[in-house]
């Protein structure tokens, strides 16, 4: 009996999902985002911990740019929804903030501590702030941009699916265009994986937050990215999603990665020279075309 599409086993699915052991040497990127991101935050202006929702992990760091009608790019974390925070990704921001953008980086509260709903709800809650405030800080607010790695992919996509005018009174087009990284799009396996425990995926929470099974009618274009050197799960969620989103009459779009594990899928937001930032300005070129 198949657990889920060729996989018989739990340790099947792991092999493909655990993306801490995909990589002989882990520890070097966790020390990177700590160091790097320190470093990050003392050479860049910053606004750091600033709330965005009621609760202790709803904040958001904000690494503006000069220019008061900036594009703005809200990016969110991976680590499967229920490890690291908004300050183990500052390094994120050198790249687009040197290229002209406003950087807003987001926290998030943790599984098992909340479910997925209620990460989802916090992440479309912290853009809503940002629409209504972005007068405090430089930035557009009708150039918004959201980008995601991993788990952060996943929250991406559900952004992109979100009814804004009708959820929370803003613009249909709150959200200008969409760059999903390693991206999670169909939570099925993970009900089966060392995740469950932690993330708690009842039946209701697989269909309603897995983004291929609930496409949305209508959406900003969105781009997609995996490493060639990921698993072959996690290239196939992000190559499956992308042509769903395509089938589905939406606008979307590629970005290859062929050398690039999970972690240095989204390495290239350091330099605005590197190819990943390269895509980055072409995602807001071609949203801002029309």
């Amino acid at each position: 009996m198949m657990l889920y599409r060729q996989f018989a086993t739990q340790e099947e699915i792991d092999k493909e999902y655990d993306v801490e052991r995909s990589v002989p040497d882990f520890q070097r990127y966790v020390e990177f985002n700590i160091n790097e991101s320190k470093k990050a935050r003392d050479e860049l202006e910053c606004l750091l911990d600033v709330p965005f929702g009621p609760t202790v992990e709803e904040t958001l760091d904000i690494f503006p740019a000069q220019d008061p009608d900036a594009p703005i790019l809200v990016f969110i974390h991976g680590g499967y929804w229920r490890a690291n925070r908004s300050k183990e990704f500052s390094w994120v921001a050198r790249g687009p903030v040197a290229l002209g953008f406003t950087v807003v980086i987001t926290n998030y509260a943790l599984c098992p501590k909340v479910t997925l709903p209620e990460i989802t709800r916090q992440s479309r809650a912290a853009i809503a702030w940002v629409r209504r405030s972005s007068k405090t800080f430089s930035g557009s607010r009708r150039r918004i941009y959201v980008a995601g790695h991993s788990a952060g992919g996943h929250q991406v996509a559900m952004l992109l699916h979100t009814r804004w005018m009708d959820d929370y009174g803003l613009p249909r087009d709150a959200i200008r265009g969409g760059f999903a990284i390693s991206g999670l799009f169909d939570l099925q396996p993970l009900r089966f994986s060392w995740l469950q425990p932690i993330l708690q995926l009842a039946e209701d929470i697989v269909q309603t937050q897995s983004p291929l099974l609930r496409l949305p009618d209508r959406a900003p274009p969105l781009f997609v990215s995996a490493g060639g050197a990921e698993s072959s799960e996690l290239r196939r969620q992000s190559a499956d999603y992308l042509h769903a989103w395509k089938a589905a009459g939406l606008r979307g779009w590629s970005f290859e990665q062929p050398e690039a594990n999970h972690f240095m899928a989204i390495a290239g937001f350091v330099d605005k020279e590197s190819k990943l930032c390269a895509s980055l300005k072409r995602v807001v070129e071609t949203c801002e075309a029309g």
